[in-house]
């Protein structure tokens, strides 16, 4: 029973964060990159704000204030900013797409930052994966002669970063801790920025708002916290492997929602990153538990001799 919440919980937050890509292209016209980024931050900040005080999390201790602060500018502020300008041009779908090969980034980040080793399985997916976004990027005549398509590719950049700046944090607070710490940082440096498009936030009609409204409490703030209930409770692979279904199901939503319909290369090319960010994430856990198995079938030979 207790599994089968948790999953349940992973594909809300599948289907929370595919659902973002479309509701930022209804926003983000209206209220402007910073308004909408600011917005949807702010509304996010304030609902994890009062979460963090109903479960007591801890405030964060000062040595930790600058892995906060990358994790705020990263994951949150850069990556609100980037991806709301680039949606105003490129598809939610062709959007969600690109931003699945984050992971891509994160290899290299962790690598970098934590000296992880990068096996052949690695590389190997890396380039089939980066082979997919590229393909998606070139998708669309009207898309690639634009650089707002590479706005969406520096999102998912920023967003790669991000994943492997939380681990420092995650050995030491909770999930909760770490999303509302840096939620509210993000929001904070996003704050100087109004004054550049108060206007959007000011004229902006009923349909934006609910839609910034929306991005803030549920994909933002109720996913992370659904993204925490889940993850505490499922295998990693298990869980890890439910983002894989966030660009098809944007994609379908985008459809629904917007009318949207993908172009056929942007759908192989889709196909073609999920292949390359499985094989990062499940080729080598396969490959350890087939030697953990032989392993364990060698030791047992001689005592069924015996």
């Amino acid at each position: 029973m207790r599994t089968n919440r948790a999953l349940l919980a992973g594909f809300a937050v599948v289907v929370l964060w595919a659902s973002a890509f479309p509701a930022i292209r209804v926003a983000a016209p209206a209220m402007g990159v910073i308004g909408l980024s600011f917005a949807r931050l702010a509304v996010a900040a304030i609902t994890l704000v009062v979460v963090a005080l109903i479960v007591r999390a801890r405030m964060p201790k000062l040595r930790d204030l600058g892995w906060i602060a990358a994790c705020g500018f990263f994951g949150m502020a850069a990556y609100q900013l980037l991806l709301n300008w680039g949606e105003l041009s490129v598809p939610a779908g062709t959007a969600s797409i690109i931003v699945a090969a984050a992971p891509l980034v994160s290899v290299a980040v962790a690598r970098i930052l934590f000296s992880e080793r990068i096996s052949r399985v690695t590389i190997v997916g890396s380039m089939i994966a980066l082979a997919g976004v590229v393909f998606v990027c070139l998708a669309r005549a009207g898309v690639s002669l634009s650089t707002a398509v590479w706005i969406v590719v520096a999102a998912m950049v920023v967003q790669g970063i991000y994943h492997p700046l939380q681990r420092p944090l995650l050995k030491r607070y909770t999930s909760i801790e770490v999303a509302c710490y840096a939620m509210v940082a993000g929001t904070v440096m996003t704050l100087p920025l109004v004054p550049f498009d108060v206007g959007g936030l000011l004229g902006a009609g009923l349909a934006p708002w609910l839609a910034a409204i929306y991005l803030g409490l549920l994909p933002s703030a109720a996913g992370f916290v659904l993204w925490a209930y889940a993850v505490a409770r499922m295998p990693v692979a298990v869980s890890t492997s439910l983002l894989y279904l966030v660009p098809p199901v944007a994609v379908l939503i985008a459809w629904l929602w917007l009318g949207e319909l993908p172009v056929l290369p942007e759908l192989l090319g889709g196909v073609v990153v999920i292949i390359g960010v499985v094989t990062i994430s499940q080729v080598p856990r396969l490959l350890a538990q087939r030697a953990a198995r032989r392993a364990a079938g060698g030791t047992a030979t001689p005592e069924s001799e015996t």
